[in-house]
C-alpha cells in the first residue's frame, strides 16, 4: 500500500508543474509574438531604408563627363570650392545677385543680365539655374520666391 503522505505531496507537485507548464507556454507564446513583430519591424526598417537610398540617390547631382571623368558641372558649395570652378554664365548670375540691393525675383536677375523676360521659354531657363545654384549652397531662396546670397 502506498504512503498517503506521499502521494498527496505527489500530486501537490504535479500541481505545481502544471501551473508552471501553463505559466510558461503563455510566456512562450508572449516571445513568439514578439518575436513576430520584430520580424515585421526589421521588414519595414529594411524598405524604408532602401527607399531613403533610393531618394537620396535621385536627389544626388548627377555628374558630368570631362575628359573621361565624372565631374559635377555645377559642384556643391563647399570651403574648397571656389566660385571660379562654376561655369561663366553661373558665375554671372551670382554676380547679379550679390549686386542687387536685397533679395531679388528670377525677372529681377534676368533683367540684369538682359535676358527678355517677357518670354517665358527665356525666363524658365534662368529660373531653373538659379534653383540649381540653391540647391548646390551658393544662394538662398526665400519662402516668397526670391533668391539671395548665403553668408
Amino acid at each position: 500500500m502506498l504512503d498517503p503522505e506521499l502521494l498527496e505531496r505527489i500530486t501537490a507537485r504535479r500541481a505545481e508543474l502544471d501551473e508552471l507548464e501553463e505559466r510558461l507556454a503563455e510566456q512562450l507564446a508572449e516571445v513568439r509574438a514578439e518575436w513576430d513583430e520584430l520580424a515585421v519591424a526589421e521588414r519595414v526598417l529594411e524598405r524604408v531604408s532602401e527607399q531613403l537610398a533610393d531618394e537620396r540617390a535621385s536627389a544626388a547631382p548627377m555628374p558630368g563627363q570631362v575628359t573621361g571623368r565624372a565631374v559635377m558641372l555645377i559642384p556643391n558649395r563647399t570651403p574648397d570650392v571656389e566660385e571660379t570652378m562654376l561655369p561663366p554664365d553661373y558665375r554671372r548670375i551670382l554676380a547679379a545677385v550679390r549686386q542687387a540691393a536685397g533679395p531679388v525675383m528670377a525677372r529681377q536677375v534676368g533683367e540684369m543680365l538682359g535676358v527678355d523676360v517677357s518670354v517665358r521659354s527665356k525666363l524658365e531657363p534662368l529660373r531653373g539655374k538659379l534653383v540649381r545654384l540653391t540647391n548646390r549652397g551658393w544662394l538662398r531662396k526665400l519662402p516668397d520666391g526670391r533668391f539671395t546670397t548665403r553668408l
